[in-house]
């Protein structure tokens, strides 16, 4: 391994040698430690070498939580290869743009997700399945049990500005980025929450957020540099969470509407007060951190900023040391607000967040003018406005005009891919995608519609014909249709006119 860096594949082998013994990961009935996931990593490796997997490949991932899903980072990390974590919410037509874009060495996919697969474009690529009972996977298929062999192979010598992981981001210009993170972003990410977080040995990290999220990631590798365990979930079920935090020490969790307030609902179905829940992190409206606060008074909620681009959380603090605010920014970045002009503003102005730092990713795969344009003048542009205030506080006040964001349930939706799908509807003839505020999600998208002359339609049939073209969790939740939309100048749709007009529930 190169003599400065520091990989996953390193963090892996010496938990191994600190925290052998330990649990490091559970998975239904099956216990895992340190030791025991450093060998199924070497084992997976070896096989996915056999298979010619190298430096530079990819290999996307359709599944859900899973042991195999948590080898494949390790196996990736061992031979320098890359790992791509699908988002099994996309529509059928997004997957098939992942995986076109990264074109995978290696495609593994959970049987009950192989309905998302493009029918064509997969020639070449060698397909593993998970879940499948023994005998029964068909050609091409394999079973990706195949690939553990009873041997090892060398670990490749990497450098940790190496990538890791490509995550697609939401739409912005009519298609995902893939955004590129190192060994070093990750890491440094995790150590910096593991140590703000005095994550030990003793931790239990609640594992139900998907790995195609950076979120998840973050968690897996906090926990795992302190040699403590991750409890890997297919599914939010609040009274298992309930069960698991009470049972088996989960101390961790992160969370986005409305999985906190369901969590305390089922505890206090269960009568439990969670009295080992340490640390919740994620975002949640002041009435549910409350909730927490009194049920739970030993659990502290944690306010965070940050971005799939900056590999996790570039400002943190708890929520009661500055309510509202999204934090201070952590050891290892730089966070500053700029103008239009990339000219530093004083303190308390509002413009956009830049950032700069280790947890920087690498760029957006294949993407050189967006990163010409994002990683310009030595800064992350995130697209995200916000000010810091006297003490250091980054308070987050919305998307820039070019990348507005709406954000239901924490997921990621830009308004431009939603009015695209919209506006693929014969009847429309104008849309605007907003966010308005919603009591379960946080957040929901809204749109506000102009039929052409002649055409009828209602908002049902609207919101299921949008359903069946992009992920289900972006399509409107609320349709309005109106004669007209307000026009700014250069008889452009004055977007903030409508917000004002239609941006409640």
């Amino acid at each position: 391994m190169s003599l400065r860096s520091f990989t996953l594949h390193d963090l892996i082998h010496r938990n191994a040698g600190l925290h052998g013994p330990n649990t490091a990961l559970v998975f239904g009935d099956q216990r895992v430690t340190h030791a025991q996931y450093a060998e199924r990593t070497a084992r997976l490796a070896a096989g996915l070498a056999d298979a010619g997997v190298g430096r530079g490949d990819r290999l996307a991932i359709l599944a859900p939580n899973c042991l195999e899903y948590v080898d494949l980072f390790g196996a990736v990390a061992h031979l320098g290869a890359i790992v791509v974590p699908i988002n099994w919410r996309l529509s059928a037509e997004e997957v098939a743009y992942v995986i076109e874009d990264v074109a995978p060495r290696v495609l593994i996919v959970a049987d009950e997700f192989k309905a998302l697969l493009p029918q064509q474009g997969l020639d070449g690529m060698q397909r593993y399945t998970l879940g499948t009972a023994p005998g029964a996977a068909q050609a091409p298929w394999q079973p990706v049990r195949a690939l553990y062999l009873d041997r090892t192979v060398p670990p490749a010598d990497l450098n940790d500005d190496e990538g890791l992981v490509i995550i697609h981001t939401a739409a912005v210009g009519g298609r995902p980025r893939g955004a590129l993170l190192s060994h070093r972003g990750l890491i440094a990410a995790s150590l910096q929450t593991q140590l703000a977080w005095q994550l030990t040995t003793a931790d239990v990290n609640l594992g139900v957020l998907p790995l195609f999220h950076v979120a998840a990631i973050g968690f897996l590798l906090a926990t795992q540099q302190a040699g403590g365990a991750t409890l890997l979930m297919t599914r939010f079920d609040p009274p298992s969470l309930v069960k698991h935090i009470d049972e088996d020490g989960g101390s961790l969790i992160g969370t986005f509407p409305p999985m906190l307030g369901a969590l305390l609902d089922a505890a206090a179905a269960q009568g439990s007060a969670l009295a080992r829940l340490r640390v919740v992190s994620g975002i949640d409206v002041p009435e549910t951190i409350a909730r927490l606060r009194t049920t739970c008074p030993q659990a502290t909620f944690w306010s965070a900023y940050g971005q799939t681009e900056t590999s996790g959380s570039v400002s943190l603090a708890p929520f009661d040391e500055r309510p509202g605010s999204a934090g201070r920014p952590t050891a290892l970045n730089t966070v500053a607000v700029v103008d239009e002009l990339d000219r530093p503003l004083p303190t308390g102005a509002t413009g956009e967040i830049v950032v700069r730092g280790p947890m920087v990713f690498q760029g957006y795969w294949r993407c050189e003018a967006d990163n010409a344009f994002t990683l310009r003048n030595g800064w992350h542009h995130t697209g995200d406005m916000g000010r810091i205030d006297a003490e250091g506080y980054l308070w987050y006040s919305g998307r820039s005009p070019a990348k507005e964001l709406i954000k239901p349930g924490g997921e990621n939706v830009y308004p431009a891919e939603v009015e695209r799908a919209i506006l693929e509807h014969p009847a429309l003839a104008q849309v605007v995608v907003i966010g308005v505020p919603d009591v379960q999600w946080g957040e929901a998208v809204k749109a506000i519609c102009v039929l052409k002359a002649g055409h009828t339609l209602s908002a049902e049939e609207l919101i299921e014909f949008v359903g069946g073209r992009i992920a289900r969790y972006k399509k409107p939740k609320h349709v309005v249709f109106v004669s007209a939309l307000p026009l700014g100048s250069a008889d452009s749709i004055d977007r903030a006119a409508v917000k004002a007009a239609h941006g409640g529930a």
